[in-house]
């Protein structure tokens, strides 16, 4: 009789947290380009349930074999990003326009700089020494945001609730919409 309790007082328990306001929830979705999967579109949501989320390990756009990895990243406005230097040669990463704008400077194998992205926008990133080198850093005003992988798929956890969602890629126009969390279905994000 009490294991039957207990199950029932957890099953009970369980549901009245799914169904609480708050609750965190999968938002998932893909982005197209003419109908093709997207890579490095960042996907960020505005405007909804008040919630935060622990902040991730610090950042980091590495510098090896003489490219930018990743291609790009999203960070929460505030953040702090590592630059380390893995190649073998020296860099020097800089931003000049939009964005965060910084330089810097040359700097070896093994050292490491930090920026501060204390500004929503988009930083597009060089290495004056290596001009092939490029890569952008997306500031978002959110605490609930994803970059796509190479099938162009997402996940954003977020308590649930209606949303303004933004969409950013590279050459494309910024995309925005409204979405709910904790619906059913994928949000699809396409470019013509």
């Amino acid at each position: 009789m009490r294991a039957c309790f207990v199950a029932l007082f957890v099953s009970c328990s369980l549901a009245a947290a799914t169904a609480a306001p708050g609750v965190v929830a999968p938002l998932q979705g893909v982005a197209h380009v003419d109908g093709r999967p997207q890579a490095n579109v960042v996907v960020w949501l505005e405007d909804g349930p008040a919630g935060t989320r622990p902040d991730p390990q610090q950042p980091v756009m590495d510098q090896r074999n003489l490219q930018f990895l990743p291609q790009v990243l999203a960070v929460r406005v505030g953040t702090t990003v590592r630059f380390p230097n893995a190649d073998r040669v020296f860099h020097n990463v800089f931003s000049f326009k939009d964005g965060k704008q910084f330089d810097l400077g040359l700097y070896p194998v093994g050292a490491v700089k930090f920026v501060r992205f204390d500004q929503p926008g988009v930083s597009r990133l060089f290495c004056n020494i290596h001009p092939k080198m490029a890569a952008y850093i997306v500031a978002v005003n959110s605490f609930h945001f994803a970059t796509t992988d190479e099938r162009g798929a997402f996940r954003i956890d977020a308590p649930q609730g209606t949303y303004t969602y933004h969409a950013w890629r590279a050459g494309g126009d910024l995309l925005k919409g409204t979405v709910t969390v904790g619906a059913a279905g994928a949000l699809e994000i396409e470019w013509p």
